[in-house]
């Protein structure tokens, strides 16, 4: 390919409001080349950077963080087999490895002092020991400890009674910790530690020889088997004496002044052993300076790393598509419905962007119903009127079916070919596809991961359009991205992802909101009935069909297993039509019907044939009956509350009011009343979405570890959003001044981002 130098014969001489908009350097070389359709790309080509010049004593920090665990005194084989399960192999690990909480042990109390609710430290005597047994059978081991001020039980329910019986002897005196119960007028301390003493024992030496785990505020760490508190702490002040002081931050000094932080030394000592005077309750709940510190640096590097990947994609060749309405005009007129503003502006946006000469990378999120299939469709519709080919990825059949179902009618209508391509689909049928799909003739093609292996190849792949991206990991997007020539890609998510997470998640991609929903929604009311309830949700149903309505039944399982309590969707059916409801009709939906089996099943429940569905999460996505007014879900403790809401967004499309009950065990745990609270609470996905990751956790909230979500070593992105924001702006803001960080000033920061978050973010290429 021939590359064209400012200067010489083939230079392209850009126009000077053209090149002022370009983010390149003065002297940038170009390749050039044409596209698949022979419009001309201009591509510049990175110079190669001077190799990176390591100082002496940046050298010999790194060698000494590098430190195998192994080499700290006191830590045999053993002990570095424990150590590795913590995901810590070198000191620098350990250094990173925080305290999930910290116990006050700056004062030893008078036995007849302990406070109620408080980890305290005393001195003591074994005054009597024995096992005793609970009403239930249950056997305990029971201490009392005391001194001249009063005592206090010690109690254990798991124990070696044979080494219980030859520690705790009566008259044994030694130094205890733990944390006070008040149980009616006896104080009692459950699985205490102890540091046995000798007569001769002065208190205050045996104290002072141990400064990690008395007369201060101790650290309490993440354990594994074969690792106890007290040995970690010894192992941890040895790390954190040696080498903390080799730790020193690469972010520039005007962003640590502005942000207020420690040196990073520093801020890891106090993370790991505070001082005296340090505020316990900031400690526990990690906003000390020395935590906000090591919070920033670790969100810096990842918004750095989403920051260049971002830039990458804009210096990336890509297609400029052209808006020519040949398929979109007559598809809005074929609509029984307008577009609402909101659909209409995120519409400009992704066509705005799919007209510029490099790849798109966009989130487009919007909650349930509010049209982000009928958006996709549109952009889907400009690549394929370009002479380009569109895939759409769903995370599972029944999604991938669903967007099948819902686009091909209108596609064949155009005299657009739409294939849907599947792992269940087999042999020679799979082959012809396949063959469509290499050979152009296939213009959409919509499936699971199955789109992505490695035996299919596009003739011109345009548009990659991913659905509930928060269940494919960043690798599958990048794999959908190399089965064509840096296509576009559009990612869907009806899940309201909190903004904390979605800039963790998907900090590489510029985002849209569909913040509205068509009109004629009617608000939905959610209420919560216990399984003895039942016969009050059936009359509910009842009197909605008596009044030609429908309804929605959905279970979790399609059959009964026997493990499992879970009413299933084909025994249920049977049972309704049977006993239930004889004089309606009852329909069946489920996963493991054919498509053209669903499609009969839709059509006749959007006919009014079927009045009750019986349905599993088939109908989680896509399916709209404005006729359908209430819809019971049975175990709805058993969902996640972002699941609930999709569920509940299938009633509510017609102008009658709408209902969505949600059927529970009567034994229900904390957090499912508290899930389910939620939902009779609010209908804005937003605040259910904030609700379910505070509950559930990230990793659960997005589904799968496999998701894309960064491993934090020390933030925490339910508690640290606000410093999140900073490290982001700060990081966007670095980049956009030197967008591949080769200032000198810059170059640590970039080696770090690299060595961090390089792998993850596949940025190795930017080294």
């Amino acid at each position: 390919m021939p590359t064209a130098k400012l200067g010489d014969p083939r230079t392209i001489i850009l126009p000077d409001e053209l090149a002022g908009k370009l983010p390149l350097a003065p002297g940038t070389e170009f390749r050039v080349e044409l596209d698949a359709v022979g419009r001309l790309l201009l591509t510049p080509i990175r110079p190669q950077e001077p190799p990176s010049r390591e100082t002496p004593a940046e050298s010999i920090r790194r060698k000494n963080l590098s430190t195998g665990i192994q080499s700290v005194k006191g830590v045999g084989p053993k002990l570095a087999e424990a150590f590795q399960r913590l995901g810590v192999t070198t000191v620098e690990h350990a250094l990173y490895l925080l305290p999930h909480r910290y116990e006050d042990r700056r004062e030893l109390r008078n036995v007849g002092a302990l406070r109620h609710g408080r980890t305290e430290v005393f001195e003591g005597v074994v005054l009597s020991a024995t096992t005793s047994t609970t009403k239930g059978g249950r056997k305990n081991y029971e201490v009392m400890v005391g001194d001249e001020t009063g005592s206090v039980i010690l109690k254990w329910f798991h124990f070696n009674a044979a080494w219980m019986k030859k520690s705790w002897q009566v008259g044994r005196r030694g130094i205890f910790t733990g944390e006070v119960s008040q149980f009616g007028h006896h104080r009692e301390i459950h699985h205490p530690e102890v540091e046995w003493l000798s007569a001769e024992d002065d208190i205050q030496a045996v104290m002072a020889r141990d400064p990690a785990t008395y007369g201060r505020i101790v650290p309490v760490y993440p354990l594994t088997e074969g690792l106890h508190q007290k040995t970690m702490r010894q192992v941890m002040k040895q790390v954190v004496d040696t080498f903390a002081g080799d730790l020193e931050s690469a972010i520039g000094r005007d962003i640590l002044a502005r942000h207020h932080m420690l040196p990073l030394s520093q801020a890891v000592t106090e993370a790991h052993f505070p001082t005296p005077d340090t505020d316990i309750t900031r400690l526990n709940s990690g906003t000390t300076p020395s935590h906000h510190t090591l919070v920033f640096d670790e969100f810096f590097y990842l918004e750095l790393g989403l920051a260049m990947k971002r830039r990458g994609f804009t210096m990336e060749e890509g297609i400029a598509f052209e808006v020519t309405h040949k398929y979109t005009k007559p598809l809005l007129k074929m609509l029984p419905f307008s577009l609402t503003h909101a659909q209409r502006r995120v519409l400009s946006e992704i066509k705005e962007e799919m007209m510029v000469p490099y790849p798109m990378h966009r989130l487009v999120q919007g909650d349930v119903g509010s049209g982000k299939t009928m958006v996709a469709l549109m952009a889907a519709l400009v690549a394929v009127e370009n002479g380009y080919q569109v895939a759409i990825m769903a995370p599972t059949e029944i999604l991938a079916e669903q967007h099948y179902l819902n686009i091909h009618g209108w596609c064949d209508s155009l005299g657009i070919r739409v294939v849907l391509l599947t792992a269940s689909l087999k042999g020679k049928e799979r082959e012809g596809l396949l063959e469509e799909v290499s050979s152009g003739g296939a213009q959409i093609v919509i499936g699971t991961h199955a789109v992505i292996q490695e035996r299919v190849e596009f003739h011109s792949l345009g548009l990659g359009i991913v659905d509930e991206q928060h269940r494919f990991g960043v690798l599958q997007r990048n794999v959908l991205k190399k089965k064509g020539a840096n296509p576009d890609i559009l990612v869907m998510t009806a899940t309201p992802i909190p903004r904390t997470l979605a800039m963790t998640v998907f900090g590489d991609l510029s985002l849209s909101v569909i913040d509205e929903l068509p009109p004629g929604r009617t608000p939905i009311k959610t209420r919560v009935f216990s399984e003895s309830r039942r016969q009050q949700v059936y009359a509910m149903i009842r009197d909605e069909a008596r009044q030609g309505r429908q309804a929605y039944i959905v279970c979790p399982l399609v059959e009964e297993s026997e493990k499992s309590e879970l009413k299933a969707a084909t025994a249920m059916a049977e049972e309704l039509q049977t006993d239930i409801f004889p004089e309606f009709r009852i329909g069946l939906l489920h996963g493991r019907l054919k498509p053209e089996e669903k499609e009969a099943v839709m059509a006749s429940f959007k006919s009014g044939e079927i009045h009750i569905l019986v349905a599993t999460t088939v109908i989680e996505v896509g399916i709209d009956v404005p006729n359908a007014t209430v819809m019971a879900i049975e175990h709805a403790e058993r969902f996640g509350l972002s699941q609930l809401h999709q569920l509940r967004g299938r009633v509510g499309r017609g102008s009658h009011a709408s209902h969505c009950l949600l059927v529970a065990s009567d034994r229900l745990s904390d957090d499912g009343v508290k899930r389910l609270r939620v939902m009779e609470a609010t209908t804005d996905g937003f605040r259910i979405a904030e609700a379910d990751l505070e509950i559930r956790g990230p990793g659960d909230f997005l589904g799968t570890r496999q998701a894309g979500l960064p491993e934090f070593r020390v933030a925490s992105i339910l508690r640290d959003g606000r410093i999140l924001e900073e490290a982001r702006r700060e990081a966007f803001t670095l980049v956009e001044r030197d967008p591949e960080l080769r200032l000198p000033e810059h170059r640590r920061m970039k080696e770090e981002m690299v060595a961090r978050w390089g792998g993850r973010l596949e940025l190795a290429g930017v080294a």
